[in-house]
């Protein structure tokens, strides 16, 4: 039986940390309407609901395609692989390349293209091709290149996620706190795997664009002095919150019932880093469907250090553990793990893989 296998990880997390007491003296508006809280307030308040202390920012010299291209270099030296034998070069992004202290963004050509140029591949039949999919892009690309490999179009893909929130960020909208810069990468590549087992198992993927589908959109600053024509990531965060603990959890069980593998064996679940108690509120709705307790050790968290970084949360996790920079969660050969991701669109998906 041939599976899909992640054979190398990579990541790059950026050098610049922002700290939560960097945003002590930044005022924060609403509607236009300075908070009436104080600002130290309104950032311990943040803390307790999402978990964050610090995130990453990109140097001002790098763009998304620059360290998109850094994960996947890291990536390629961990698989091991000829990058000349890529068969599909995936990079899930939302925003394009933004320039430092730039309005506009740049994604002609694609990423995937100046990622391609960058890693200097020369061969025309790697295909490069960006996906634009909210923060679940990434673990998008993954099942995209799974259909490829099964399809006998590809045998190895490379998946990238990454993305600088923080050039696109309104720092008068205390929400701009989340957003991080990283990004992250695998190799995929489609295997016999009959002595293993390991591999994608399943997945599941779906859109909710109704009423959902302005949850998370561009908008402009909050501060009332502000150009409406440069417009900024906004996000309805109550909203947000209601729809990820309705859906998600419900996505995730779709997957696992699909794989065939019992709950009781599941491992770990890498989830999307975008809030704490959101993360840790679906996990648990999630083991609720299935009448049980969640593990307390089920879940790696990166969000405290690194933030949200969109695309770039999950593969840079499954880097960080992969790699052993989180010595409390460990992998081992047949574990089965859980992929989750929820973002703008409003877009859920979910992989089942064994490890």
């Amino acid at each position: 039986m041939f599976r899909s296998i992640i054979t190398g990880s990579g990541a790059y997390i950026p050098t610049e940390i922002q700290s939560n007491p960097d945003f002590f003296t930044q005022p924060f508006y609403s509607n236009g309407l300075l908070l009436p809280s104080s600002s130290h307030d309104i950032v311990s308040k943040f803390k307790q609901i999402t978990g964050i202390e610090q995130r990453r920012y990109v140097s001002q010299d790098l763009t998304a395609g620059d360290i998109g291209a850094i994960a996947a270099r890291n990536a390629i030296s961990d698989s091991g692989i000829n990058p000349e034998e890529i068969d599909q070069l995936i990079v899930a992004h939302n925003f394009g390349n933004v320039a430092a202290g730039a309005i506009q963004s740049k994604a002609v050509p694609s990423l995937a293209s100046s990622i391609k140029h960058q890693l200097g591949i020369r061969n025309p039949a790697c295909v490069a091709y960006d996906v634009l999919f909210g923060c679940p892009g990434w673990l998008q690309g993954i099942i995209q290149a799974d259909a490829f490999f099964k399809a006998g179009i590809a045998n190895k893909a490379l998946v990238i996620g990454t993305e600088t929130l923080s050039r696109v960020s309104d720092r008068y909208d205390r929400d701009s706190m989340i957003f991080s810069d990283g990004a992250g990468a695998v190799v995929l590549e489609y295997k016999d795997t009959v002595s293993t087992d390991r591999g994608i198992l399943s997945a599941s993927v779906q859109t909710h664009a109704l009423e959902e589908n302005g949850y998370i959109s561009m908008g402009s600053s909050d501060f009332p002095d502000s150009d409406p024509q440069v417009q900024y990531i906004k996000m309805k965060g109550r909203k947000v919150y209601e729809y990820a603990l309705l859906n998600v959890p419900a996505a995730m069980k779709d997957c696992l019932d699909k794989s065939g593998v019992p709950i009781q064996n599941l491992k770990k679940i890498f989830i999307h880093q975008a809030n704490e108690k959101m993360d840790e509120a679906i996990v648990q709705r999630f083991y609720q469907l299935y009448d049980l307790p969640a593990p307390v050790d089920i879940m790696p968290m990166s969000i405290h250090w690194l933030g949200n970084s969109s695309v770039a949360t999950i593969p840079t996790l499954i880097d960080l553990v992969k790699q052993g920079q989180m010595p409390e969660h460990k992998l081992e050969e047949g574990d089965v793990i859980l992929l989750a991701s929820v973002g703008a669109g409003m877009n859920i998906n979910a992989v089942c893989y064994r490890y």
